[in-house]
């Protein structure tokens, strides 16, 4: 079983600029965190241009659609901004294809101290490899289905919109 990454942007991948005083995009983090996290199976990175998910436009959306549905393997992880992962969600999901596809990003880059981003790669890599095609989201130690997810951003984490229950396709 072979897993694709498709980088999309967001948080996780960005960098500081010194100079600048502010976070942007270089290259990706992605090859570096796909050694680090010693997968034993192929992994392909197919890399879209990297965006900031509060600049994503549909058009963007239907960008990763394509990606997702051009791809020759049935396990994805989508490395996206948190701060529309949901709306993504649902494009990918309204879709129906038969595959599974794990959404996941980063509160804090993965070049800064403490961050998240490595975690929740290594979380969606797993359940991206066990959980039924369908499209979820793997964020602050959980999976949760695309139509069940929001970040609550008073507390930085990922929550479901109602108590329901967790990882449904």
């Amino acid at each position: 079983m072979s897993l694709c990454v498709i980088a999309a942007g967001g948080t996780f991948d960005k960098h500081y600029d010194e100079i600048a005083g502010k976070l942007g995009f270089g290259a990706s983090v992605l090859p570096k965190v796909i050694v680090q996290s010693r997968i034993s199976q192929p992994v392909r990175l197919e890399e879209l241009p990297l965006l900031d998910s509060l600049d994503m436009q549909h058009e963007d959306r239907l960008r990763i659609l394509e990606a997702c549905r051009r791809a020759a393997e049935d396990r994805i992880i989508v490395i996206h901004g948190t701060d529309t992962m949901p709306e993504t969600a649902q494009v990918l999901g309204q879709a129906g294809l038969a595959k599974t596809i794990v959404l996941t990003g980063a509160m804090i880059p993965y070049e800064i101290a403490n961050s998240d981003a490595l975690f929740n790669f290594g979380m969606a890599a797993g359940v991206a490899q066990t959980l039924p095609a369908g499209v979820y989201v793997a964020m602050s130690g959980q999976v949760f289905a695309r139509d069940n997810v929001r970040k609550d951003r008073a507390l930085g984490v990922f929550r479901a919109l109602e108590n329901q229950a967790s990882a449904r396709a």
